[in-house]
């Protein structure tokens, strides 16, 4: 059952990040909605289920995009493993703390990507900090809009069926 949620929620990220990657500007901004998905599954399911959502979301990104296929998914792959061990080390239940490892999950895995980009092509173009600073802000504020809805959306669904029973329970004399 818990895989199937995992691959729901890569799924939904990758959807997500086809959708709304052709409404940025010129490509100046950069966001990873994959990588969001894959820190929400390690973060609420575990490191397994974050390896897992990384090595799937991580391929998925790598086979609809340019480039090298297999480095987004092992780097997707090593940041949901070490994010669901974060979120197993540490009490994580508030969306502004999930934020923040979704922060620094986004500048790991961009860091990872220069590294094994450098070590494939032997050469150093450096480390773009404007645009992984901008990316985390991005990925920030999605994680924490995602994750703000998603601990509401149990108690709207709960207090929606709540009404609509004591409506219908109700007799009018």
């Amino acid at each position: 059952m818990k895989l199937a949620w995992v691959i729901a929620t890569v799924l939904v990220a990758v959807l997500l990040q086809v959708t709304l990657a052709r409404f940025t500007v010129g490509g100046r901004w950069v966001f990873d909605f994959v990588l969001v998905g894959v820190v929400y599954a390690a973060l609420l399911w575990g490191p397994v289920a974050g390896m897992v959502a990384g090595t799937i979301g991580g391929l998925l990104q790598d086979v609809l995009a340019t480039g090298i296929v297999g480095v987004g998914g092992l780097t997707k792959t090593l940041v949901g493993c070490a994010a669901g061990v974060v979120g197993t080390q540490f009490v994580l239940v508030h969306p502004r703390a999930r934020t923040v490892v979704v922060a620094g999950a986004t500048v790991l895995h961009r860091l990872l990507m220069v590294g094994l980009y450098s070590l494939i092509d032997q050469r150093w173009f450096g480390v773009p900090w404007k645009a992984i600073l901008a990316e985390t802000a991005i990925n920030s504020l999605a994680a924490f809009v995602a994750l703000q809805a998603a601990q509401a959306l149990p108690g709207v669904i709960a207090r929606s069926r709540e009404g609509r029973r004591s409506s219908l329970s109700r007799r009018n004399w």
